[in-house]
């Protein structure tokens, strides 16, 4: 006889985001009945030579707008800020990036804040199709990002004829499989669980640590329920074999709502 599915009450939620931003999403995920393990694909930390950013944010009175790309990106800013000028608009890309600025203080109505018009599109594209270039025309920009981000924003920016400095104002790194590490994946991948996926940088992490453990492991990975809120996100992970994929939209409101229809 085949192997029963586990019920979803029975299957364990994979948070994977950096630490900073799990625990919130992890203690809600418990609140709903869910057994729930933290298991960051993306490491943190600040950028070698952090004056950059600091130079860029001293001079905030005189960007046009400043986009911030993640939460990550808005927490690494407002370590250096001790509050943002009401007159410098922002814009984020996704609903976790306008989160954090509120846990900073800054939301609307006091603060101008862009972003996608439909939540669940959280990407820069749909940024840029909210934006009105043609205002940006003459006038600096400000993008504060990760190492090594996207240069759609930037570019489709310069092309309007703005002056776009971008920032790094974090580093991003994958974990090393050490034999905690493989241990916790192989406890996992031994039945189907929820794994929340927000990154596919992340994603692409789990893949790599997952082969090093071998074509045993491999298998198992291909049969894990994933949820996401970005099709780009569900891109890479058919790309992965993985089929099971769930894709919610941007917010930890849809992700929650996702996992609670199962």
């Amino acid at each position: 006889m085949p192997e029963l599915e586990p019920k979803a009450s029975e299957r364990v939620v994979v948070v994977t985001r950096p630490r900073a931003q799990a625990d919130g999403l992890a203690e809600a995920l418990r609140a709903i009945g869910r057994a729930v393990e933290v298991l960051p694909l993306l490491q943190i930390a600040p950028v070698d030579d952090p004056a950059p950013l600091r130079a860029a944010l001293a001079d905030l009175p005189d960007y046009a707008l400043a986009v911030f790309v993640s939460p990550n990106a808005v927490d690494a800013a407002f370590a250096h800020l001790d509050a943002w000028p009401a007159a410098v608009p922002l814009a984020v890309v996704g609903e976790g990036s306008r989160a954090a600025l509120a846990r900073h203080g800054v939301a609307e109505p006091g603060y101008t804040i862009h972003s996608p018009l439909d939540p669940a599109h959280s990407d820069s594209e749909h940024l840029l199709q909210n934006l009105d270039l043609a205002a940006f025309s003459g006038r600096r920009v400000l993008i504060v990002r990760g190492d090594g981000g996207r240069e759609l924003l930037a570019d489709a920016l310069r092309a309007a004829g703005a002056t776009v400095e971008a920032v790094a104002a974090y580093r991003r790194s994958t974990p090393v499989l050490t034999p905690g590490l493989a241990a916790r994946l192989r406890a996992l991948l031994a039945q189907p669980n929820d794994w929340i996926i927000t990154s596919s940088e992340a994603l692409r992490g789990l893949g790599g640590l997952v082969e090093a453990l071998g074509p045993q492991f491999e298998a198992q990975f291909r049969q894990q329920r994933l949820v996401v809120p970005h099709a780009r996100i569900a891109e890479t992970a058919h790309a992965l074999g993985l089929r099971h994929v769930t894709l919610t939209g941007s917010g930890d409101a849809r992700l929650l709502a996702a996992l609670q229809s199962q």
